[in-house]
């Protein structure tokens, strides 16, 4: 069984590249939506996220993760686990 990763982006976002490089060196595959290049998808960001505007907006099978610095203490702290599929 696969993970569904969504990570929302946006250009020059310097949390965005952590994100996805921290998701890279653990072998993540992930689906990253630029919502400057796919400015369609703010709306959709905002929805899913409660309303957040910040990027990165990481999702991990549906549920909502938060940004880079959220992302960093689950992997930190061994909790992201619980969120993938075993």
């Amino acid at each position: 069984m696969t993970n569904n990763i969504i990570l929302y982006s946006s250009n020059f976002c310097p949390y965005c590249v952590q994100a996805k490089k921290l998701l890279e060196k653990l072998n993540l595959n992930y689906q990253e939506i630029n919502i400057q290049t796919s400015p369609e998808k703010r709306d959709e960001m905002l929805t899913k996220s409660n309303g957040k505007r910040t990027v990165p907006q990481i999702f991990v099978n549906e549920q909502h993760i938060g940004g880079f610095d959220e992302l960093n203490k689950l992997v930190s702290t061994g909790k992201l686990a619980s969120f993938l599929n075993k």
